[in-house]
């Protein structure tokens, strides 16, 4: 076993790395708590749509799956730059993948929140 700390990439810096390592720590603590509601307490294991959104009537559910998905985009985000600095890119490169993954992870999350928010409006009527 190799007994080296984890440590930023070059191109990375602190702050960044340990945003991955919270985004991922976070995620786990979701995950449970997504599995155990939607697959372990279901019964046969699976939600209906009927279900689903009368789960979404509770208002910390909107807002624990909108942070889940947060942290999920923007640790696969984070870990996909990670696999480009390996590579070596240029500067150039670099901030053009920076911009695109910014834009892409706005984007997915944005879209995820409008997805939840229909979702709490069918439960609303």
């Amino acid at each position: 076993m190799i007994d080296t700390p984890s440590t930023p990439k070059p191109g990375e810096g602190s702050w960044l790395w340990f945003l991955k390592i919270l985004t991922g720590l976070f995620i786990i603590v979701l995950l449970g708590v997504h599995f155990v509601v939607n697959h372990f307490v279901a019964q046969n294991g699976l939600l209906t749509w009927a279900d689903v959104v009368a789960y979404y009537r509770n208002p910390i559910v909107p807002f624990m799956e909108i942070l889940f998905l947060a942290f999920v985009v923007s640790h696969s985000l984070i870990g996909l730059r990670g696999i480009i600095l390996d590579l070596n890119p240029s500067r150039t490169v670099l901030t053009f993948v920076n911009w695109l993954f910014s834009i892409v992870g706005i984007a997915a999350v944005a879209w995820g929140v409008y997805l939840i928010t229909v979702i709490v409006s069918k439960g609303a009527s």
